[in-house]
């Protein structure tokens, strides 16, 4: 007969165990732990809590934000998981010293920390620099897009959300005539009522929901002046492009220093396009270094380089306000690069556009004369696109339509007529033209590709191994929380690895 070893579940053993020696020195969670005991000034919370006089005691917010830093390194995002987190597994027993917050104290801390978010950052970033983890030459921007904590699918102009709601309406006005049809006929089964005085019941409550969030909100204008698309949801999140197809979300921006890839600043913003960016980032970074001893001109003669997005006068002007020596292309820098003169993988092949050169001017008429003899005649005598001026002549809708060449001539969007934009000049201060010749410069297409190396990595961190593939919380304060307590967690990172000590 086999013998094995006798085992019995209702026995009782003691296990002695010493929380600080889980916390092991090289690890992530004993630097988490001996950066907020030691180098973090916890005291910004202070004012938070009025319960000194009455009150239970509260959480210290030191084995908070510990439990909070941790749980966002291991890929933990929802305070449900952190909790969990603080009941089973050691290493959060360790450094909740035994403490069980549960998740709605966690998420309301990490929730209500806008005062405090930036002096934290700041102390991560001042033991960065006094680890000379900063080089302080060159500094790369970029932006991460994620979708948030709302629905695309409540999004629209207030003439779309109007709409929404009349078809809400109109479909709870067909249900409830089906529901008294067959309370009539008595013909449809109990299930089938209650499952149809749900859906009622649940469009009503959307339709109500509208309702009050068209009276409580005007319609949100972009930066051009014109009506965007708002979100009933999240109204300071935005509809967003990304390889991945159309999201609902915000644009996490990070500012990196080269030498170890430390976050100098982030922020979160609620605009997909990066036209406006480089300003806000500049200035959070400014007052950032200034924290930690930096001069206000800091940034002078510093190298930064930022994607084709960030190509706008008022980011070139932005740069050249801080007299930096920025590296911005504009969309077309490789296809001027004779390095990918050659290329044809992934290219397809296109019919050749016309060009100002197969146009006639007819300087007696002022007429420019098409490939295919049709007259465009002068529409706008002078505009401005980029700092360039143009004059712009037009053809007649009858010619472009029955033409045959249609396909290859100048096309503008909103219009059956074809165009033509003839340069006429340049405006005195034409950064956009500077800036695509310092690219363009050998020492320029040595420059920027130094990029990618700097920030994507970065965002490969974040995103892949800490998991962070959405925000869980709305409005813009509290995504910004979240987004720079995942960039502290990079920057603490990067003091174990490259610190001195």
């Amino acid at each position: 007969m086999a013998k094995y070893k006798r085992y019995d579940y209702s026995q009782k053993i003691f296990i002695p165990v010493s929380l600080e020696d889980q916390l092991m020195p090289g690890t992530l969670e004993f630097a988490i732990h001996t950066l907020v005991e030691t180098r973090m000034d916890m005291s910004v919370f202070d004012g938070s809590y009025k319960n000194d006089q009455t009150g239970r005691s509260a959480y210290d917010p030191k084995v908070l934000l510990k439990v909070v830093l941790l749980g966002y390194s291991r890929g933990l995002m929802s305070s449900r998981k952190i909790e969990r987190a603080c009941c089973e597994n050691v290493i959060f027993i360790a450094i909740s010293c035994n403490q069980r917050p549960d998740h709605s104290t966690l998420a309301s801390f990490v929730a209500s920390m806008k005062d405090e978010i930036s002096p934290l950052f700041t102390d991560i970033l001042l033991v960065c620099e006094e680890e000379k983890l900063l080089g302080g030459t060159f500094f790369a921007l970029d932006g991460c897009k994620l979708p948030s904590n709302a629905s695309k699918r409540w999004s629209g102009k207030i003439s779309d959300i109007k709409k929404k709601r009349e078809k809400i309406e109109q479909k709870v006005k067909r249900l409830l005539a089906e529901q008294i049809e067959a309370d009539k006929n008595d013909s449809d089964g109990i299930t089938e009522l209650s499952n149809r005085e749900k859906q009622i019941e649940k469009l009503q409550n959307q339709a109500k929901r509208i309702e009050k969030w068209l009276k409580e909100n005007d319609a949100k204008i972009g930066t051009t002046g014109k009506e965007i698309q708002s979100n009933i949801t999240d109204n300071e999140s935005a509809k967003m492009m990304t390889s991945h197809g159309t999201i609902q979300g915000y644009n996490g921006q990070t500012l990196v220093d080269k030498k170890h890839q430390v976050i100098v600043h982030a922020e979160a913003f609620g605009r997909g396009q990066d036209h406006d960016h480089i300003s806000p980032m500049l200035e959070g970074a400014k007052e950032n270094l200034q924290k930690i001893g930096k001069p206000t001109d800091y940034f002078k003669d510093k190298i930064l380089t930022a994607d084709t997005n960030y190509h706008s006068h008022s980011n070139l002007k932005k740069c050249q306000q801080e007299e930096m020596d920025a590296y911005i292309p504009d969309i077309y820098f490789r296809k001027r690069d004779p390095r990918f003169a050659t290329q044809t993988r992934g290219q397809v092949k296109k019919e050749k556009k016309f060009v100002l050169e197969d146009f006639t001017y007819n300087e007696a008429e002022d007429q420019y004369i098409c490939p295919n003899d049709k007259i465009l005649k002068l529409n706008i005598k002078k505009h401005t696109v980029d700092r360039n001026i143009y004059s712009r002549y037009m053809a007649d809708a009858e010619d472009c339509k029955k033409c045959a060449l249609k396909s290859r001539c100048f096309y503008r969007k909103n219009t059956k007529r074809r165009s033509l934009d003839v340069p006429i000049g340049t405006e005195e201060t034409n950064l956009s033209k500077a800036m695509l010749e310092k690219v363009d410069s050998e020492k320029g297409r040595k420059i920027y590709p130094q990029r990618i190396a700097i920030v994507e990595p970065i965002y490969a961190n974040i995103r892949t191994q800490k998991r962070l593939d959405r925000f869980t919380l709305r409005g813009k304060i509290k995504v910004n929380i979240q987004w720079m307590l995942y960039c502290m967690v990079h920057n603490i990172e990067k003091i174990i690895n490259y610190g001195m000590a």
